[in-house]
């Protein structure tokens, strides 16, 4: 059976389709949590974010999710900036990590021998990309550190791969610092959350049948700008105004058998005379 191609992801507002859709994005970002608590109670390294959240927690006495919805406000506060305007998935994201995490943790046993961590490892990393394809297929708006890199893409102008690679090496190198678990299960994680994102991702995209609004974007503005197509909107004169402006040439005027043409006059000449007549010599 092949697989179906994924609609655009653009936001949708959240009167479209709720009972359709909200079931499914607090499923994602239940399973999503609980794929962190499967990653962490391996210690064999977690994805960037989390390395952070184990530092924190090593150093504080809050808990991991408690700490993944405090930096979630704190990276919201870096949107105000950007110009970037959170919705409603933004905000279920960070309150329903916090818990999923947390209660992960809680049921999951601690000390587990090398063959069991390996399981919750590579268990932890292939419910993550699912989870992530069908919380993001419910197409409610991005999460608070998603939309940071697309805001800061949009306001720097730099692509969206470098600002990523940027914001996740410094959140890696500060929870690593803090003493944050790195391991080979950060790198099966970047080298495989995308692929299976990708796999997973056009059986749970919600399809739109209704071309209506869309959530705000933050700093795109399209109101009072009119596109301007085709050569019947000529430049206006102004600094290179004869240079730019269009030249214009009157039509010529064929003679009609009607009109009169208007009368040859001949030029006067005098009439030959020898030179000896003109008194020349």
């Amino acid at each position: 059976m092949p697989r179906p191609t994924p609609p655009p992801l653009t936001c949708l507002p959240l009167g479209e389709q709720p009972q359709r859709r909200l079931p499914q994005l607090f499923t994602g970002l239940a399973l999503y949590g609980f794929s962190l608590s499967l990653m962490v109670r391996a210690s064999l390294g977690v994805n960037p974010w989390s390395v952070l959240y184990e530092g924190l927690e090593h150093r504080t006495s809050l808990s991991f999710g408690t700490i993944s919805a405090a930096l979630g406000v704190l990276v919201l506060l870096l949107w105000l900036p950007l110009k970037q305007r959170p919705t409603f998935g933004t905000l279920a994201n960070i309150v329903v990590l916090a818990y999923s995490s947390d209660l992960g943790l809680a049921l999951l046993p601690h000390h587990l021998d090398l063959p069991a961590r390996a399981g919750l490892l590579v268990g932890g990393v292939l419910l993550n990309g699912l989870s992530v394809a069908v919380y993001v297929g419910a197409r409610f708006g991005p999460g608070p550190r998603d939309g940071l890199m697309t805001g800061a893409s949009t306001a720097t102008g730099r692509s969206l791969r470098l600002i990523r690679t940027l914001v996740e090496l410094t959140v890696l190198a500060l929870g690593w610092l803090l003493g944050g678990t790195v391991g080979v299960g950060t790198v099966l994680y970047a080298f495989a959350v995308g692929p299976l994102t990708q796999f997973f991702l056009p059986w749970f995209a919600y399809r739109s049948g209704a071309g209506g609004p869309r959530c705000p974007r933050g700093r795109i503005r399209t109101r009072g700008l009119r596109a301007v197509r085709g050569p019947r909107h000529a430049p206006k004169p102004g600094l290179m105004g004869p240079l730019m402006a269009p030249q214009r040439r009157k039509p010529a005027v064929a003679p009609s058998p009607h009109r009169p043409s208007p009368p040859v006059v001949a030029a006067r000449s005098r009439p030959y005379s020898p030179p000896h007549e003109r008194g020349e010599r």
